[in-house]
């Protein structure tokens, strides 16, 4: 999973499987570019990314979640709920906003 993170007046966090990067979805009228330049970051195994993602949490951040293994890390560590994802061409994306 690749994960990104953004400075702004509160931190963004991009969260993408590997395998969606540079690709885009496209379902009736919702569409979902996984670009690179917002979602290419580190590489992060499972383990890294809870504790990441729940140190984030506490920051007041904001989250973009694409790809099934993302979404599953996300439910994993408290960031989003099952009914704030959605699906686009069966690959879930998830916004949080805490």
């Amino acid at each position: 999973m690749q994960l990104k993170i953004h400075e702004s007046y509160r931190k963004i966090i991009a969260l993408a499987d590997s395998n969606l990067i540079g690709k885009t979805f496209t379902q009736d009228n919702k569409q979902i570019e996984v670009r690179a330049n917002f979602f290419q970051g580190e590489e992060k195994n499972k383990s890294e990314l809870l504790s990441i993602l729940k140190d984030m949490d506490k920051e007041d951040a904001t989250f973009y979640i694409v790809g099934k293994e993302s979404i599953e890390s996300a439910l994993e560590a408290g960031i989003i709920l099952q009914q704030g994802i959605i699906t686009i061409n069966k690959i879930p994306v998830a916004l949080g906003l805490l």
